[in-house]
């Protein structure tokens, strides 16, 4: 499966669903999440199970701030609708995937 971009509606609609949701927020313009967007690429490939977005900051500031977003990238992990874990910079696949269990 690959990686989403998604807006404030979409992830409503996403965390409504039961399974994991992980959430790559992100900016154009930040070296981090450059590197780590293929990165999450590769988990999206490895675990079909698991619904994979990534999310622009600056375009969807009301989102990040009511989630608390202050440091770019920030991944999450949402499991039956419910923020389960989180992580901010960079992160390997062996770490995402550790995000990723239960």
């Amino acid at each position: 499966m690959s990686v989403r971009k998604i807006n404030q509606q979409e992830f409503e609609n996403a965390k409504r669903n039961e399974g994991l949701l992980l959430l790559d927020f992100y900016a154009d313009w930040c070296g981090p999440c450059k590197m780590v967007a293929p990165v999450v690429e590769e988990v999206a490939e490895l675990r079909s199970d698991v619904f994979v977005a990534k999310i622009n900051v600056d375009e969807e500031e009301a989102l990040a701030r009511s989630l608390g977003i202050v440091s770019i990238p920030t991944l999450m992990v949402f499991r039956d609708g419910k923020l389960d874990k989180q992580a901010v910079g960079y992160r390997s696949k062996e770490e995402l995937l550790r995000l990723l269990e239960g």
